[in-house]
């Protein structure tokens, strides 16, 4: 299958081809979220709802925040006794 193209209007819209709304449960009236990197222009269904779409990002970081906070802890104490 090839890959879909649009073509940009005199108003510079764009149509959201029919199998990208269907994957992405898009509907008439729902806002998109547009970000630009590395010159891709991304589009994005806006979240309903931003706590519950960010919860657990980054969940690896606090993995082990607990084991830094201690080390750290440990070398405080080493250092007092010097």
């Amino acid at each position: 299958m090839a890959t879909p193209t649009v073509k940009v209007s005199q108003r510079y819209q764009i149509a959201v081809p029919t199998a990208a709304r269907k994957r992405l449960k898009i509907k008439s009236g729902d806002r998109l979220l547009v970000d630009i990197q590395d010159g891709l222009l991304i589009l994005m269904p806006e979240p309903t709802d931003y706590t519950r779409q960010l919860a657990g990002l980054h969940r690896e970081i606090w993995d082990n925040a607990g084991n830094y906070v201690t080390s750290e802890r440990d070398a405080w104490n080493d250092s007092s006794k010097s």
